[in-house]
């Protein structure tokens, strides 16, 4: 109430200013348009945006909304509804997604749109909340152990004592007690690289590794791979972050990895085109995201069985979304649903070496 008492004062206050205010309402009037600013609603004859006189409760010119609503609610409501489409067509898309993906295909692709989110809009909201999820999931606290620090440090530098110790005495042990020692300090030496990890001390693990790795395979220091693997030596951290980043940003790409070997499931079928294979692929993908971001909160939370049983349900999924979109046998759907499992680890597969090859500096 005081809010919409001040919104009056500041109309009173603008009315008085004479001439000016007098030029304006006319303008509007001739455009066909009357405002009231009370009640935070405009009542117009015209459309605000293109002047194109009003017949319904949209512009038929531009499409914008006939009246503005000019409101903190309709404001949230707006940002809301940008974000999402926060309305039915949420409700609705969401669970048909769930249960009856074919269904929600094959009617997208048919043309009845209007009662359902697009594709690409789920599946950016999802790989954004996903993105939000796995980062505040995955964050480097989240995967140290219930110990504390000081224990894990004291670890580390005993390990570090008995690696040391046991490859001094390498040299004088007889030859047939070496492999033993040689296995101790290499379980040790792991026990090293996890405390390492654990700890935070990545860089001086994966410098040491990498040094190793040139020292038994040399590559030629102007070589890509070569730069690439010496950038990740000198941060590794950073490389994760720029992994992480890119795999955020560039995750529109699994949709064009995956198509083609989608197509390859129907590749003499003129029913079924491109297009059709892009709209399965997209809300396919998006599911994915969406139960495997759900399984990991589970797990986080303490209900791994309850998180490991429900990853066991994208199979079903992929079966089910096959079937309803293409209208396949029971025999189609299971034989191709395993190919598109198999394809489905294939186009991960080269999106995160994509992905690596962009974080390591290209």
């Amino acid at each position: 109430m005081e809010m919409t008492g001040d919104i009056e004062g500041i109309a009173g206050g603008l009315a008085d200013l004479g001439t000016g205010a007098a030029v304006a309402g006319a303008i509007e009037r001739e455009r066909g348009s009357t405002t009231n600013l009370a009640d935070g609603h405009t009542h117009e004859g015209a459309c605000l945006n293109c002047g194109t006189p009003l017949l319904g409760p949209h512009c038929h010119a531009c499409g914008q909304r006939a009246h503005v609503h000019r409101t903190l609610g309709a404001f949230f409501h707006d940002l809301l509804h940008g974000v999402l489409h926060f309305e039915g067509k949420t409700w609705r898309t969401i669970p048909m997604l769930a249960w009856q993906p074919g269904k929600l295909t094959r009617e997208y692709i048919e043309g009845r749109r209007a009662r359902y989110v697009s594709p690409i809009a789920l599946f950016l909201f999802v790989v954004f909340l996903s993105f939000a999820l796995f980062s505040m999931l995955g964050g480097p606290d989240s995967l140290k152990p219930n110990i504390r620090t000081e224990e894990l440090n004291t670890a580390y530098v005993e390990n570090g004592r008995q690696i040391a110790k046991l490859e001094a005495s390498l040299d004088k042990a007889k030859p047939e007690e070496r492999p033993g020692i040689q296995g101790k300090i290499d379980k040790l030496k792991e026990d090293q690289r996890n405390l390492g990890l654990v700890l935070g001390e990545v860089k001086t693990d994966f410098s040491r590794d990498f040094s190793d790795g040139f020292k038994k395979n040399p590559l030629p220091k102007d070589s890509q791979l070569a730069q690439a693997i010496e950038h990740v030596r000198e941060n590794p951290q950073l490389m994760i972050y720029k992994a992480q980043t890119s795999a955020y940003k560039y995750s529109w790409m699994l949709i064009p990895l995956s198509v083609p070997f989608v197509w390859l499931l129907f590749p003499f079928s003129r029913r079924f085109r491109g297009y059709d294979h892009t709209v399965f692929v997209t809300y396919s993908i998006t599911f994915m995201i969406a139960l495997a971001a759900l399984a990991s909160l589970l797990i986080y939370f303490g209900a791994a069985a309850a998180g490991g049983l429900l990853l066991l349900y994208a199979p079903y999924h992929m079966y089910r979304h096959l079937r309803g979109t293409y209208g396949v046998s029971r025999l189609g759907g299971i034989w191709r649903m395993l190919a598109l499992s198999l394809f489905a680890w294939i186009a991960i597969g080269l999106f995160a070496a994509l992905i690596g090859w962009m974080a390591a500096g290209h």
